[in-house]
């Protein structure tokens, strides 16, 4: 492909395009040998930095010959065992570069690739929140409705706990029914939430696996979140991830992520963050809380800790409108709503499984 052809690229030529987070654009055009299914000319292009210039032609060519199914690691171990050795890469990485390549060849997608819908927040039981999680992200992967973000809202106290925790372990039973919490497990992994009305902010992701191929966990979570991070911008909170699944802010932790990846193809990736939290009562019902808390300086007298509320000023109801007001903008999304049949399928979800004791105590 000639510097002339590559200007007036053809749109039937393999394009593909990666952001890094925090960093910098990776452009890649292929061309594909038919005959032999493997790349058979690669142009490497972007707003990053490289040094030295001529280690671009290495990065192209260490592309040449790979296979049109090479995963993001095997092209990233091309490019990085073709790069001369004082090659210095600004912005992006080798797997960078596979990220793009795959997208390229169509193993990959991007957020304008979909449809997207955001699902307002809607006061539901925390069991079905759980549920929902598993039947939206089962109707993405199924391809009955485009991927989405949805907000929580909820009229109850209760702890949400990770699909690997030990119940014994994580909460107080005595403390939990004393307080009248519901303990719900949901099917993705991560750690235990204390919710309460109106004290977070949680939505969750449904999606193809296909926006994040490549990808490792760790650079997923910015990615699928830099979103979130500028709504928090737009209300006044300068917000990053701590690796691997922390929101934090220079005050101190806001919140954490957890995913899960479902078979056929979707995830659900779903983020909680403290609007205003009652920590002492947190920590009568978690009996891992009280660890974690005992190195941030948080004594049992302090009553809450509201990075939210007092790092914004809002009430949370502003916040989640800035939420949708901005995935809505930034992905082209339309404003929707659960349907019936998937409401009524959440509904015996949590009597067969998210409301049994067998499901909440898999791990005693």
């Amino acid at each position: 492909m000639s510097a002339v052809e590559r200007a007036h690229r053809d749109e039937d030529v393999p394009h593909g395009e990666y952001k890094v987070p925090g960093g910098k654009l990776v452009v890649v055009d292929v061309t594909v040998d038919p005959d032999r299914n493997v790349i058979g000319d690669a142009s490497v292009n972007g707003d990053f930095f490289l040094e030295p210039d001529e280690a671009l032609a290495d990065i192209n060519h260490a592309l040449v010959g790979l296979p049109t199914d090479a995963s993001r690691a095997t092209i990233a171990e091309a490019v990085r065992s073709g790069l001369r050795a004082e090659a210095e890469l600004f912005g992006f990485d080798p797997e960078a570069v596979g990220i793009a390549v795959r997208r390229a060849l169509g193993h990959a997608t991007r957020w304008q690739d979909h449809r997207w819908e955001v699902l307002p927040a809607q006061k539901l039981p925390i069991a079905l929140h759980a549920a929902l999680d598993q039947v939206l992200t089962e109707e993405v992967a199924a391809g009955n409705r485009p991927p989405l973000m949805r907000l929580w809202d909820w009229n109850e106290r209760a702890v949400v706990i990770g699909s690997f925790q030990s119940l014994a372990n994580e909460v107080d039973a005595e403390a939990a029914a004393a307080q009248d919490t519901t303990v719900v497990r949901r099917i993705s992994g991560g750690g235990a939430m204390f919710m309460e009305p109106g004290n977070c902010v949680t939505y969750s992701l449904s999606l193809p696996t296909s926006l994040v191929d490549g990808m490792s966990f760790a650079d997923s979570y910015p990615f699928l979140d830099s979103w979130m991070m500028e709504a928090l911008r737009e209300v006044g909170v300068e917000a990053e991830y701590q690796p691997l699944n922390d929101v934090v802010s220079p005050q101190g932790k806001i919140g954490g992520a957890a995913q899960k990846r479902l078979a056929g193809g979707a995830m659900v990736h779903h983020v909680t963050m403290s609007y205003d939290m009652d920590a002492e009562r947190m920590m009568q019902v978690l009996r891992i809380g009280r660890e974690k808390i005992s190195d941030k300086g948080i004594r049992s007298a302090v009553k809450r800790v509201d990075p939210l509320r007092s790092q914004t000023g809002m009430a949370r109801e502003d916040i989640l409108d800035t939420f949708v007001e901005v995935f809505a903008r930034r992905h082209g999304a339309e404003v929707a709503e659960i349907r019936e049949h998937e409401m009524d399928r959440a509904r015996r979800l949590v009597e067969e499984k998210f409301g049994t004791e067998e499901w909440t105590a898999r791990v005693p």
